[in-house]
């Protein structure tokens, strides 16, 4: 049978996602307490590999196994082994032709940005930083150049290996509370650090070092080097990928409510 986990952690003290010879990754974090839980190793799949210091509030995976408990023992019993900045929040059956990655239409992910001339200290590593006033209305007019069906190149890490440049924005949406900005972008798939080097571009613009009509330059010149450098790791969040109601996994976790 294959199983669905809702998995939700804080990636500041993990070498990301994948798992490495070191151990400290969350992957290996989760195959651990698998095990212990099991008494058999079981090999996972998630919907979008994180990098160092990029949180999620739901990560999903998928794992094939022989073992029937109830979902609710998955649940409790998993999270009994895992660290406490690691926790299955939900978990579901799923029919063999699920998979947490090809079966996604869309990915989610938000950025939170503390605009403030001092440094973050309660919220260090959950929030990227700027000490310099920010300009919402160019922000909100370079961030809708970014829209739609584009060859993200200009964004895109020497390190990917997406087999294509060309990735679909559904929406960028921007609000504030207070001095906390929250970026929250949905697409089809995004490219290694495109995210946070989209981020590094608007920042640019809201600071008034480039124009808001820069971001189509950008865009157009499909070369990593047009781009503003790649913005910091600590206020990113995978918020989880979308799939069809048919599967019916879950749309958020608790931890929604909890993000500014």
């Amino acid at each position: 049978m294959r199983i669905a986990l809702g998995l939700s952690y804080s990636g500041t003290g993990y070498e990301g996602w994948q798992s490495q010879l070191s151990g400290n990754t969350v992957q290996d974090q989760l195959e651990k307490a698998l095990v212990k839980f099991t008494g058999s190793p079981l090999r996972t799949l998630c919907a979008g590999r994180t990098d160092a210091g990029v949180h999620a509030l739901m990560q999903v995976v998928h794992f094939d196994t022989g073992l029937k408990r109830d979902l609710s023992s998955w649940v409790r019993g998993v999270n009994a082994f895992l660290p406490r900045d690691i926790a299955v929040q939900w978990a579901h059956d799923v029919p063999d032709d699920f998979h947490c990655r090809g079966s996604a239409i869309s990915r989610r992910y938000a950025y939170v940005l503390l605009e403030s001339p001092v440094r973050p200290s309660v919220e260090v590593g959950r929030v990227g930083w700027v000490y310099r006033d920010m300009d919402e209305a160019a922000i909100r007019a370079a961030a809708a150049q970014l829209i739609g069906e584009h060859d993200f190149s200009s964004f895109r890490a020497a390190q990917c290996q997406a087999k294509s440049p060309v990735k679909t924005i559904a929406r960028i949406d921007v609000s504030r509370q207070g001095p906390y900005w929250r970026f929250e972008f949905e697409a089809n798939a995004f490219l290694h650090h495109m995210i946070r080097n989209i981020m590094g571009c608007l920042v640019a613009v809201g600071q008034g070092t480039q124009a808001a009509g820069w971001i189509a330059e950008v865009i157009a010149a499909r070369n990593r080097d047009a781009a503003a450098p790649t913005f910091s790791p600590d206020g990113l969040y995978f918020l989880g990928p979308r799939y069809e109601a048919h599967y019916g996994l879950p749309d958020r976790t608790s931890a929604y409510d909890w993000l500014p």
